[in-house]
């Protein structure tokens, strides 16, 4: 397997992007902004959310005790603050950012201080870590001459070619009035072409490919300033992406600045960023205002795997919402429900981890813009993907903890407390109201999802299927309901 490296030159124009790419290269679209606020994610042109942010507190710890935290630029109130370049400033209105959200009130000091210094974020999506990371990067890039241009000088990565994508779109969109300013992403491909030399000031991958850049002087590391990781608990607690990072690690300066931001960071996972980003400051959520707000958890009691099935049916055979995903455990079951859907006359579409390149592309960007209204997957879009339609989350199986033994992946018949966390994430997302079903069939299920409950201190209500046009009614009603009208949001917009 090759791998790509996407540019987009922030200085064309917008339609240009979209509906006359570069014959030479596969450029992606840069989607254009609506007047909607957005923080977090892709734009709104690109089906991302706004945020309407709930009211929660951020708790920052700094390595150098000395820190003032009387410091005018402890906290900031206003983008202005942050003395950002005037074009910076014009990314930010025209995405209709008008003022930092809570947890960029704190990292955007800490990030863009100097000289720099490293930061470990635990931020779920929707509160501005890409946003924040973004400004940071841009902020630190030497612009002034083409060699400079031409030179990566900041490095993002992402566990996945969807997140490295709409990542590239953030950054391109932000960026759109900075002069020279040219994005690349690198994700694999299936298109066995020789490499060119990777010319972009700004590098977004995941972090195989990247790693095989840098080995091919594809990818030259020796000017990188930034290092980011999204989703970095992702990345560093699966042997293989962590060791990837590591490696990428060791080719950059030993200067450079090295950006972590997860929604969760177990901890297990928390030592080792401390490792892989020493003397970072750290910015956190309590534990408990990591679940979801907004999102209606309720499960319905089957009585068999295939009772879970005729649920399924059931269900999308009642209620029409506007997008929806389906979460499973392993290939072949989405498969097997791909093919049984379609043949029940859902229109559906199907992404798991052996779909690869361009194909991938085409699956979530056909999900993105509502030609296919039910994706069916596996863990590969738990986490960071932005899809401002999706109403519905559904587990057909609930989440577990696994762990490899001789070369075999074992069940613990423990809850994966974070998978559920990023699924159920899908929805609801920055304010809006959504609903997220767990099918159980079994007394294991049973006692996974009660450990999720239990963990999380919510309730996971019984959802009730004797009569499927009054279940679809009152689903319809929680989708279509305002959070602050809801029982059950308990939050701010």
């Amino acid at each position: 397997m090759s791998s790509e490296a996407t540019e987009v030159p922030a200085g064309t124009s917008l339609a240009d992007r979209v509906t006359k790419p570069d014959e030479s290269k596969t450029a992606e679209s840069v989607p254009i902004p609506n007047t909607e606020s957005s923080v977090d994610g892709a734009s709104e042109g690109m089906l991302g959310s706004q945020l309407q942010e709930p009211d929660y507190q951020v708790n920052v710890k700094l390595s150098d005790l000395q820190a003032d935290p009387s410091n005018p630029l402890f906290s900031v109130k206003s983008f202005d603050q942050l003395g950002l370049d005037e074009r910076i400033l014009k990314g930010l209105l025209a995405m209709n950012f008008r003022k930092p959200s809570k947890v960029q009130e704190r990292a955007l000091p800490l990030l863009m201080s100097n000289p720099p210094k490293n930061l470990i974020g635990q931020s779920q999506s929707g509160t501005g870590k890409t946003a924040a990371f973004t400004l940071n990067v841009l902020s630190r890039l030497d612009l002034s001459t083409e060699q400079a241009r031409r030179t990566p000088q900041a490095l993002i990565l992402a566990p996945t070619r969807e997140l490295a994508r709409q990542i590239t779109g953030v950054i391109s969109l932000m960026g759109q009035f900075v002069d020279g300013l040219v994005v690349g992403t690198s994700v694999p491909t299936e298109i066995a072409t020789r490499p060119k030399l990777l010319e972009v000031s700004v590098v977004v991958g995941t972090p195989g490919t990247v790693l095989e850049q840098i080995r091919r002087k594809v990818l030259n590391p020796t000017n990188i300033k930034v290092l980011v990781l999204d989703e970095a608990d992702n990345m560093m607690d699966q042997q293989g992406l962590g060791d990837q990072c590591l490696r990428v690690r060791k080719f950059l300066p030993s200067t450079v600045q090295v950006v972590l931001f997860s929604a969760t960071f177990p901890d297990h996972v928390l030592s080792y960023a401390h490792t892989f980003a020493p003397n970072a400051n750290e910015i956190t959520l309590q534990h408990e205002e990591l679940t979801v707000e907004g999102i209606k958890q309720l499960y319905i009691d089957c009585n068999s795997e295939q009772q879970k099935f005729d649920c399924l049916v059931n269900l999308y055979g009642t209620l029409t919402v506007g997008s929806s995903i389906i979460f499973v455990a392993t290939r072949a079951s989405a498969e097997m429900i791909e093919k049984r859907m379609t043949s029940e006359g859902h229109a559906v579409a199907c992404l798991t981890g052996n779909i690869e390149g361009a194909r991938r592309d085409t699956v979530i960007d056909a999900f993105r813009v509502g030609a296919a209204k039910v994706l069916i997957t596996t863990n590969v879009l738990a986490r960071g993907i932005d899809v401002s339609t999706v109403s519905l989350v559904i587990n057909y199986d609930v989440p577990e903890l696994y762990i490899e033994q001789n070369g075999q992946s074992r069940r613990t018949r423990q809850p994966d407390l974070q998978t559920y966390l990023h699924r159920i994430g899908r929805t609801g997302r920055f304010g809006r109201v959504g609903v997220a079903i767990t099918l159980v069939s079994n007394r294991e299920e049973w006692q996974l999802m009660k450990g999720i409950q239990d963990h999380f201190g919510v309730e996971i209500a019984s959802l009730e299927i004797s009569d499927w046009d009054e279940t679809a009614h009152f689903l319809k009603k929680v989708i279509k309901s305002s959070r602050a009208a809801s029982d059950f949001a308990g939050g701010q917009i």
